[in-house]
């Protein structure tokens, strides 16, 4: 009895836990919300299933407690048992997949009015790019990567002279305005993560990997590397502003090109702020402001 008791205490406790959580969803990016549906039917399927089978295993405890003169019966098979089994499965597990698949055909397919913005990550730090005045961003190559030109762009795309090159700042999104964030790494696998957005990506070495989305309310998030990349994965962290357009437009406006940043190293200009740190930099900044 004590058993069944306390099997009734997990069940009831879980639910009311789960309705009383103060961790609600948050809506941020209102593209999302397909996710959000997706995660209460989820929910529901798999709550009920796990009441029902809780439920089941209190009343077996109870029922079936021990007795000195009672034998157990063998039964290997019980076909109508294995039919409604087989039957409420492929119910269930039909009801979690098709939603699954119907949110990641939104999840992929980009508004054609999108941005496209790029994060690159690397061990430990993330860096962004923007499009210029023209609205493309530069072809890049890894192997092109250099400290005076992080991103590995070609030297010869005229696309790629006007881009805009962010470190030791905020990813900057313009409210309101979908934007598709294209994903690239270095060295090894990350994953770009803002909890708020409840999406999430890999950056896969040799690949261009991306999440779209639609930020909806202004505020500075965390961006975590949610992929264990190496020793230095704790610090691999950066913060999104989702500000008005004014706002944006006046941050953009301020930034360097990647033109701009060729012609300082060249000349030894100092007096601008470098476009993105290198590496060896940006890892022992990181570890003194950690220390």
């Amino acid at each position: 009895m004590f058993i069944g008791f306390m099997v009734l205490v997990v069940l009831f406790g879980t639910v009311i836990f789960h309705f009383m959580s103060p961790w609600g969803l948050t809506e941020i990016a209102s593209d999302w919300g397909f996710i959000d549906t997706t995660i209460d039917i989820t929910f529901w399927v798999t709550g009920v299933v796990f009441i029902l089978v809780l439920l089941f295993l209190a009343y077996c405890v109870v029922k079936y407690k021990y007795q000195p003169d009672r034998r157990s019966e063998y039964e290997p098979e019980n076909k109508k048992l294995e039919t409604w089994l087989t039957v409420l499965t492929t119910v269930a597990v039909a009801a979690l997949l098709a939603p699954g698949l119907l949110a990641w055909k939104d999840f992929v397919t980009v508004p054609e009015d999108a941005v496209k913005v790029e994060a690159l990550g690397q061990q430990w730090q993330w860096s962004f790019r923007y499009p210029g005045a023209d609205g493309k961003l530069g072809l890049v190559d890894t192997t092109k990567i250099t400290y005076e030109n992080p991103f590995g762009i070609h030297m010869d795309d005229p696309n790629g002279q006007d881009d805009v090159l962010i470190a030791g700042d905020n990813l900057h999104l313009e409210l309101g305005q979908p934007v598709q964030v294209l994903l690239r790494s270095t060295d090894v696998l990350h994953d770009f993560f803002v909890p708020e957005f409840r999406a999430k990506m890999d950056l896969i070495p040799g690949h261009v990997t991306y999440i779209w989305l639609t930020p909806t309310r202004k505020g500075t998030f965390d961006i975590m590397c949610f992929e264990l990349c190496g020793e230095g994965h704790y610090l691999m962290r950066s913060q999104v502003t989702v500000e008005d357009t004014a706002d944006y437009n006046s941050w953009l406006q301020e930034q360097q090109t990647f033109a701009q940043s060729l012609a300082d190293a060249g000349t030894g200009d100092t007096d601008r702020k470098a476009p993105v740190l290198g590496l060896a930099d940006a890892t022992a900044a990181k570890r003194t402001a950690t220390e």
